[in-house]
């Protein structure tokens, strides 16, 4: 036990806390980017004109539909080989990772997010016209504050998704948590030690933001509108 703790502390915990930082970098802007993308989506395809909303629905059926693995080789490795005029698109690992994780993540939100919008009584938008609101308004103001309430539960499942799917970004040479946890194991053949390690660090990562989570909930709930508990 003490040889192991001495491993952690000088070989895997300093490395890892490096890790820890890049995956950081990568998650909290693509689950802000993906809600965000999520939420606009979402409401394009409910209340878009039919060509709008038929072109957001062929973007989540697409990236609903291939793997995220595959959405990550074609940002980082095939994105460059297209060439429009002069210009070629090469990003870094670090933006592929972010672009590639927000257009899946924000697939996902809207399936959320276009159900919970789908959820409001249409007696409120009829109310809402009838006080002489414009439809954008009506859907800013009254139906989407209701909608991202029911919505949260399933889109904050799909931020721990996105925390633990973060893990691909090393398949693009994103030296972020898992990346680093590999190259450990590798140059010390200490396999057991290292990704027991490496998910206690994504553990306590989807822990922190489960009360993150808990804690919007309590926060945008409204008296009277919770749900009965058994």
């Amino acid at each position: 036990m003490s040889d192991y703790w001495h491993f952690f502390l000088n070989d895997v915990a300093p490395a890892l806390n490096q890790g820890l930082w890049v995956s950081v970098a990568v998650i909290v802007p693509s689950a802000l980017l993906g809600l965000a993308l999520g939420v606009l989506v979402g409401s394009l395809r409910v209340y878009a004109p039919t060509p709008v909303r038929l072109l957001n629905e062929a973007y989540v059926s697409i990236f609903r539909g291939t793997p995220l693995v595959v959405q990550l080789f074609f940002w980082y490795f095939a994105l460059p080989h297209l060439q429009i005029g002069d210009m070629r698109i090469v990003l870094s690992p670090m933006s592929a990772a972010i672009l590639g994780f927000t257009l899946c993540s924000g697939a996902y939100h809207s399936e959320y997010i276009r159900g919970a919008l789908l959820s409001i009584r249409h007696g409120q938008i009829k109310a809402a016209q009838a006080l002489g609101m414009t439809k954008i308004q009506v859907v800013l103001w009254v139906v989407l504050p209701q909608a991202l309430r029911r919505a949260l539960p399933g889109c904050g499942n799909e931020i721990i998704y996105l925390i633990k799917y973060s893990s691909l970004a090393s398949i693009i040479t994103l030296n972020e948590l898992t990346g680093i946890g590999r190259t450990i194991a590798k140059q010390t053949w200490r396999n057991i030690e290292v990704f027991v390690a490496l998910g206690l660090y994504y553990l306590l990562l989807v822990t922190l933001a489960t009360l993150l989570l808990q804690y919007v909930e309590r926060k945008m709930s409204m008296p009277g509108f919770e749900q009965p508990r058994g």
